[in-house]
């Protein structure tokens, strides 16, 4: 599968993917804009082939949903770059490229002769990308730090669970994906810096310190306030000793709504405990309060155990397609808490055509891919290209672009180098 038109946003640009599972995310961010991203896989294959779900439940390294997603719209070289021999293709493939992107531990590319150095010296305007649990210096820069290491350290664990229960981490490795998105970013940048300057740079990404970011208002609470921000379940906690509900069960799931003060959220709690009246579950408490006259997360622990009781009772008695639409109406800040079914038929997301069908001969059927991550009247983001299969452009890129002859090629396979 080829695009027969358009130019993405990134096609003038090459980048090498040398990460590892968790951080693919990166090259595929890139490969989705355009870029003519390569992922290098050890001989053998890389280790997110063997990762499920599978399609159709058969186990098989062309068959894993996990690849499919994050290498779609890539190519696939195999390479052994603990090798001279694979060091040296490296190199020959640096030499043309915009960008490299490698998930290893500090080191480990420079104890090959592949440090950012080493690959600058053949070509300077090479942006190297380097996403790594904690940076490339510093006391923990050594650690190894598997996703619940990583989330624990990061103090998201702390805030993410019942307050009379052991701290949680959210239910999908979220550690590396964090790292991978800035990777991709701090890419951008440094681009950005290229164009104007012509020259590359080693951009150092730690995944601790990009998943701490997503910790909003926590560290800065306790920076500003001396404030520590407790894990709260349903809740959240806004300062030392004020809160704010946000997640409730409901018919037929869950929904989100700001319980809050505010001139903002205090509006639509007004109009919730109005659209509680009208269905005759009225409230005299919450009638006497005007929300809008409350500060934004002032509520006190005494206010929600008397409030919470009749607002749950509501939201309980509808589902969450009625909460939605009638929050909409009304102008509440409520949505509902979707599942994967909810996400696939969502209406907004069909309308958008952010899924995607595409044929896929090796299962003999149709396919659904994720659609792009942002529009563009410009340069469309598209699918391109299906997940490679392992080693599928291995001619193209060493026979047709390096030059190789025939006699080489065999010869490096046989080396288990390719």
């Amino acid at each position: 599968m080829e695009s027969s038109n358009g130019e993405g946003m990134l096609s003038p640009y090459r980048v090498l993917d040398l990460t590892h599972e968790w951080c693919l995310l990166s090259g595929k961010i890139l490969a989705d804009l355009g870029a003519d991203v390569i992922q290098i896989e050890p001989p053998g294959g890389h280790p997110a082939r063997r990762m499920g779900p599978f399609y159709k439940d058969e186990i098989d390294p062309e068959r894993s949903l996990f690849w499919w997603s994050y290498t779609a719209n890539k190519r696939s070289i195999t390479l052994d770059i603990t090798t001279p021999d694979g060091q040296a293709l490296l190199k020959r493939l640096a030499a043309s490229a915009d960008f490299l992107i490698e998930s290893g531990a500090p080191g480990e590319l420079a104890a090959l002769g592949l440090s950012y150095d080493d690959l600058a010296a053949i070509n300077p305007e090479l942006i190297m990308v380097s996403v790594t649990p904690f940076g490339q210096n510093g006391p923990y820069a050594d650690y190894k730090a598997p996703n619940l290491v990583g989330v624990a350290l990061t103090g998201f664990m702390y805030v993410t669970g019942e307050s009379d229960l052991a701290p949680v981490r959210v239910g999908f490795p979220h550690f590396y994906l964090h790292g991978a998105g800035a990777g991709a970013g701090g890419a951008m940048m440094a681009h950005m810096q290229r164009v104007l300057t012509g020259q590359g740079q080693h951009v150092d990404v730690s995944c601790q310190e990009s998943m701490t970011r997503a910790m909003a208002n926590a560290p800065q609470s306790y920076a500003l306030e001396g404030a520590i921000i407790n894990r709260q379940g349903a809740y959240r906690q806004t300062g030392g000793s004020t809160f704010m509900r946000l997640t409730w069960p409901c018919k037929d799931g869950h929904v989100n709504f700001q319980f809050s003060g505010g001139a903002g959220s205090g509006r639509g709690v007004n109009s919730m405990v109005q659209w509680m009246a009208e269905r005759g579950m009225r409230d005299e408490y919450l009638e006497s309060v005007d929300f809008t006259e409350l500060g934004y997360g002032t509520i006190t622990p005494e206010m929600l155990e008397r409030m919470v009781p009749p607002i749950e009772n509501f939201i309980l008695s509808l589902t969450k397609q009625e909460l939605f639409e009638g929050a909409v109406e009304r102008r509440i800040l409520l949505f509902p808490v979707a599942t994967p079914k909810d996400i696939v038929d969502n209406p907004q997301l069909e309308a958008r055509q952010y899924f995607q069908e595409a044929a896929h001969p090796e299962v003999d059927d149709s396919v659904t891919f994720l659609g792009p991550f942002v529009g563009s009247n410009v340069a469309p983001l598209q699918m391109r290209r299906l997940p490679p299969k392992l080693g599928e452009h291995n001619i193209e890129i060493y026979r047709d672009e390096l030059g190789l002859q025939h006699g080489e090629l065999l010869q490096l396979r046989e080396a288990g180098v390719i």
